[in-house]
């Protein structure tokens, strides 16, 4: 029995899908759509199924998630029904049904929390900071006199462990939703073979280079790796023990090197998105949800305030060195406490654990051809 929410198109204009009304169902969209499939068809099929309120189906669908927003589908849809957007509105909603917490409804759809959520975090770091921070030392940067690393990095540990559990235990409810009965017979060497296609796409991020905007995949790609090389610094402590310390390393110490990397990296694709979405020249850009923003003014500032830190540091500049430290920490709290788990960071996980699914699903299908073959052999023989 199919159930129907006949207000379920009202419900997804707060995660801003506006305009769906306006589509009639020419498939256009994924006519020249360079990522729909046979087996995997979109944008029209969601649009249809948001006018028809079957908010079930779209629960246990796998496809927003294979949609990169190339904008293909914006430019050429003839009633301007955004389809584009409506893909990305579904990706909210999806990260708002995986969410145990209900935080991620809360942010995606009241300002009101997404002010206080930050401003909390925010002011809140600042007065552990501050509260438990050692001493200033003005002749010369002393930044782990100020910042011991034996504090710092434990709770920076236990932060992390909080954060993962939280994005784990969502995708786990994401793996439920659309794995579905699929799940039940697939034995473990199955998930453990399939692992390569996880990896491979949250790596490279593959899937987003079958667009015609091959720029767009670069783009992702520096803040997808930026990020990733920052977080594997900050959690290797044999790499990064020189980032709180009294004496800096030379500009060739690998770990300088890295961090150099992901922070222009991060910062240049975040400045082109702002950039962008203030010109709105382009499809994905003409309609900006305000967690989008939330995203990319936090990342933005996480990653000025820590290059800054550093310069502040290199020119023997000790008290800018400690009061942007605590700035950079202040925006990095909310970055990763709000965006890794509830909002727009999670996408990193959520479309390569997508894709993997689909394969499990595959591979699910074909034992069950398999056995259905070898048992009908028997009857046979």
């Amino acid at each position: 029995m199919i159930k129907v929410n006949p207000h379920f198109a009202k419900k997804l204009q707060k995660f801003g899908a506006k305009t769906v009304s306006q589509c009639f169902s020419c498939g256009t969209c994924t006519a020249v759509c360079s990522l729909a499939s046979d087996d995997q068809q979109f944008p029209r099929r969601f649009m249809r199924y948001v006018q028809l309120g079957l908010e079930d189906k779209i629960k246990h669908s796998v496809e927003p998630w294979l949609c990169y927003y190339c904008g293909d589908c914006q430019k050429n849809c003839p009633r301007k029904a955004d389809p584009g957007e409506l893909m990305m509105a579904l990706r909210r909603y999806l990260t708002s049904v995986y969410d145990w917490t209900g935080l991620s409804r809360k942010l995606y759809t009241s300002m009101a929390w997404k002010v206080f959520s930050v401003g909390l975090l925010f002011f809140a770091t600042l007065a552990v900071v501050y509260s438990f921070s050692g001493e200033m030392v003005t002749e010369r940067v002393e930044l782990e006199t100020f910042a011991p690393a034996h504090i710092v990095h434990p709770v920076g540990y236990v932060f992390g462990a909080v954060l993962a559990f939280l994005l784990l235990s969502n995708v786990y409810r994401m793996y439920r939703l659309v794995m579905g009965p699929h799940a039940a017979g697939i034995p473990l060497s199955v998930y453990i073979q399939e692992l390569g296609t996880l990896i491979l796409h949250f790596a490279t991020q593959a899937r987003m280079r079958l667009c015609k905007n091959k720029s767009r995949w670069l783009r992702h790609f520096l803040i997808m790796s930026g990020y990733f090389v920052a977080f594997m610094l900050v959690n290797i402590d044999v790499v990064t023990r020189w980032s709180l310390t009294n004496e800096p390393p030379m500009w060739w110490h690998p770990g300088k090197l890295l961090w150099s990397y992901a922070s222009i990296a991060m910062l240049y694709a975040t400045t082109e998105a702002i950039i962008g979405r203030l010109s709105k020249k382009e499809p994905i850009h003409q309609y900006s949800h305000s967690t989008d923003w939330m995203f990319l003014i936090l990342l933005w500032f996480t990653v000025f305030t820590g290059l800054l830190m550093r310069i502040f540091m290199e020119l023997g500049m000790p008290v800018p060195t400690y009061h942007t430290f605590a700035l950079h920490l202040a925006f990095t709290v909310p970055l990763l406490g709000l965006e890794v788990p509830f909002t727009k960071w999670s996408h990193l996980a959520y479309r390569p654990f997508a894709l993997y699914f689909v394969r499990l699903k595959e591979r699910a299908l074909e034992m069950q051809q398999t056995r259905g073959e070898a048992s009908q052999a028997e009857v046979s023989g």
